[in-house]
């Protein structure tokens, strides 16, 4: 026989033992019974039979007691001999991790003592023929070491929750202090700018010449020209009136619109007929801005001219501004009527707030202190007519 059939026969040997030997391997059984720390049987339970390396090989229940007598039982069958771990996790009465070895005999009365905490354990034979090494708690160091081992995991864990409670306010605070710079801008600026294209600005005005301002905002600089700004207001926003929003709602908050005031009444005729002569009507219409100027007392006063310029008289002209005080949509409403010519009704009244076509009339609103701040403000010209 040359040396290549020698190799290739040991080769055929090998593998043919090892085959017989996976093939004729005996199955052997495992049995026991689950107890709790008080030594009475606990049913019901799931049990793990674990390999080496940890992964499961079977499973089962533990009988649950019948008519008050028995439980606690488990049984593997066909089992490989070899080295496994048997598991049990009986929740609140504790757990059980307990190595067995499989040899040439069934592993029999195994007893799995579930253990609340890492109760110091000592390893036996199983009894009565088993051959399996398990382990059982020492029953000397378990009373006064479950208390001990309690009491420090309890120190541990409300260390714990007290260290991440104070990294959460933390947090929240760093939340809120980003949250009110985005829901309310004049929590960091005062400054509203309005441009003529209708649109506001809130911000810091870090630098102006005659041609341009550069300002300071949320989303970073702009440069707007002095040409398009229509005017700007310093708004003073103290605490108590920023408006809060609670962190779980505040993707989805969107401020409520501005209320709208009713259109101008008219006690004329027909409205149908008003429309089809439009140009013998009244208009009323602002000339100019409204200023806003401050006295002695911090009071803010708005100032501004009203003129008619349709072809009818219009009579108890007033102007309505509606005052936005939050962000939530809170408003306020102030009135005031121009300083137009004198008319006397037939019914003996007389007004001053009258105005001829043509004619323009002053008006001036006075807002007291104790009126408290707003973030912006809208306004509706009145009036009505009467023949």
């Amino acid at each position: 026989m040359n040396k290549k059939s020698l190799i290739r026969y040991a080769i055929f040997s090998l593998f043919l033992i090892s085959y017989n030997t996976i093939l004729f391997a005996k199955d052997y059984n495992v049995s026991g019974t689950v107890v709790d720390a008080d030594n009475k049987k606990v049913g019901g339970v799931t049990v793990l039979l674990l390999t080496a390396d940890g992964i499961e090989y079977q499973r089962t229940n533990a009988s649950k007691p019948r008519m008050g007598m028995g439980g606690g039982s488990f049984k593997f069958k066909d089992v490989l001999p070899g080295d496994y771990a048997l598991d049990v996790d009986g929740g609140a009465k504790g757990k059980v991790n307990t190595p067995i070895t499989i040899t040439d005999d069934d592993v029999k009365n195994i007893e799995l003592v579930l253990l609340l905490n890492n109760t110091e354990v000592k390893k036996e034979k199983a009894p009565e023929g088993g051959r399996g090494e398990i382990t059982i708690p020492d029953e000397a160091t378990e009373s006064g070491s479950s208390q001990e081992y309690v009491a420090t995991e309890l120190s541990f864990e409300l260390k714990k929750l007290g260290a991440e409670i104070k990294n959460l306010n933390s947090e929240m605070e760093d939340l809120k202090a980003l949250s009110k710079m985005w829901i309310n801008p004049l929590a960091i600026y005062s400054k509203e700018i309005i441009l003529q294209n209708g649109s506001t600005v809130f911000g810091k005005i870090v630098y102006q010449d005659e041609e341009t301002l550069k300002i300071e905002t949320l989303v970073g600089y702009l440069i707007i020209e002095r040409k398009n700004v229509v005017r700007v207001i310093d708004n003073v926003v103290t605490e108590e009136t920023q408006e809060y929003v609670p962190e779980q709602i505040r993707d989805s908050y969107s401020p409520p619109p501005m209320p709208k005031l009713a259109e101008p009444k008219y006690t004329s005729a027909d409205p149908l007929s008003r429309a089809a002569s439009k140009r013998y009507s009244a208009n009323c219409v602002l000339v100019g801005n409204i200023s806003e100027r401050k006295d002695n007392q911090g009071a803010i006063i708005f100032t501004g001219e009203v003129k008619n310029i349709g072809g009818r008289r219009a009579d108890f002209v007033k102007v309505d501004f509606v005052f936005r005080k939050n962000w939530s949509g809170e408003t306020k409403t102030l009135t005031t009527f121009i300083r137009g010519t004198y008319h006397t009704f037939d019914s003996g009244i007389t007004t001053d707030a009258t105005l001829l076509p043509g004619s323009v009339g002053a008006f001036e609103l006075f807002i007291p202190n104790d009126f408290g701040s707003f973030i912006g403000y809208s306004y509706v010209i009145d009036w009505e007519e009467y023949e």
